[in-house]
């Protein structure tokens, strides 16, 4: 059995990383690409000054489940990348790093790496396949509808 699990995903969005990445740089955007089932909404007063070693506070619901959810900025290359990492919340491990690079054709391809991990050993692991890995697959399928429609 694996000790975390990888969920990766590939975005083209149109403009440069220098046009898109002030989009993601806005941590109040995530509650508008987040699904409306999960409830989400950030709870850190705004604006958030991004960069290494901010925190974020969120609270959403998990299947009915209130849950709260902190997280903290590792790494901040504007128009590059950056890295956020849970401290404490519903996951084990959750480390997602966002990736920008130009496309070659004048856009932007943006990569989602998410390393994660649920708790409970062997428990944990049937509700990641019951579960977990189908609504983060929605989360991101939404997501990804979502910027386009922000960016275009």
């Amino acid at each position: 059995m694996f000790d975390h699990q990888v969920l990766r995903r590939e975005q083209r969005l149109p403009g440069p990383p220098e046009v898109v990445f002030p989009f993601f740089a806005d941590a109040g955007n995530l509650e508008a690409i987040t699904p409306d089932w999960l409830g989400f909404r950030i709870v850190t007063p705004r604006p958030i000054d991004m960069r290494p070693g901010a925190l974020i506070e969120y609270r959403l619901r998990l299947h009915g489940i209130p849950v709260s959810w902190l997280t903290r900025i590792e790494e901040w290359e504007p128009s590059a990348r950056f890295v956020d990492a849970q401290l404490s919340g519903p996951y084990k491990l959750w480390h997602h790093t966002h990736e920008f690079e130009p496309d070659g054709a004048g856009g932007t391809l943006m990569r989602d790496t998410v390393r994660y991990a649920l708790p409970l050993g062997p428990l944990g692991e049937i509700a990641r396949r019951l579960f977990v890995a189908r609504d983060l697959e929605a989360i991101f399928a939404f997501r990804a509808e979502r910027v386009a429609r922000a960016l275009t």
